[in-house]
């Protein structure tokens, strides 16, 4: 597995690129334990990946590059640790861009504990349906011909399964909204 993974990647870190020593990683939940399911890793992102909560976020704004790889296994590796790094605006516009296909993106799902995390605003402020946000970020609505500008207000809202993300009316329709895009009132 280590010569596959080393011809895969150039014997650099699938995520920083970085040439120190790699080990090989299975990414949790895979599908299978074979090289597809492996993702090669330096010693200061499996040491980052370790620590979680106390990771080096600068370290992984990597993942804005390694997210595009076309390895299963990365793709859906970035997904999870871009998560983990929300708030953070660069990990939450990544996410923003990152489109997995289907099958990818259960897998990756599977992995991240969502239901679990509070759906917080801008400032990391608990939001709970029925509060009252303001948006901080024009944002352009998909499937809607309308941008909801910065600064309009959001009334009675609705939490939805995803904890990244709240409904309200703007413009008199019902929308998703990023919760990192509000400010509770």
């Amino acid at each position: 597995m280590q010569k596959v993974l080393s011809q895969r990647n150039n014997n650099q870190c699938e995520l920083c690129q970085s040439e120190a020593p790699l080990a090989p990683f299975l990414v949790p939940a895979s599908p299978d334990t074979t090289a597809n399911s492996h993702v090669h890793l330096c010693a200061v992102c499996l040491k980052n990946i370790a620590a979680q909560e106390d990771c080096d976020l600068q370290h992984f704004r990597c993942l804005t590059n390694s997210m595009w790889s076309p390895t299963p296994a990365v793709q859906v590796l970035s997904y999870r640790l871009l998560h983990n790094c929300v708030p953070e605006n660069w990990a939450q516009d990544a996410i923003d861009m990152l489109y997995l296909e289907d099958e990818l993106l259960q897998w990756a799902q599977t992995g991240l504990a969502l239901n679990n995390e509070p759906t917080v605003d801008v400032n990391g402020v608990k939001l709970q349906a029925g509060d009252a946000v303001t948006i901080v970020k024009d944002l352009d609505v998909k499937g809607a011909s309308f941008t909801a500008k910065r600064g309009t207000p959001v009334r009675n809202i609705s939490l939805s399964d995803n904890p990244l993300h709240i409904e309200g009316k703007v413009n008199g329709q019902r929308i998703v909204i990023i919760a990192a895009y509000t400010k509770k009132n």
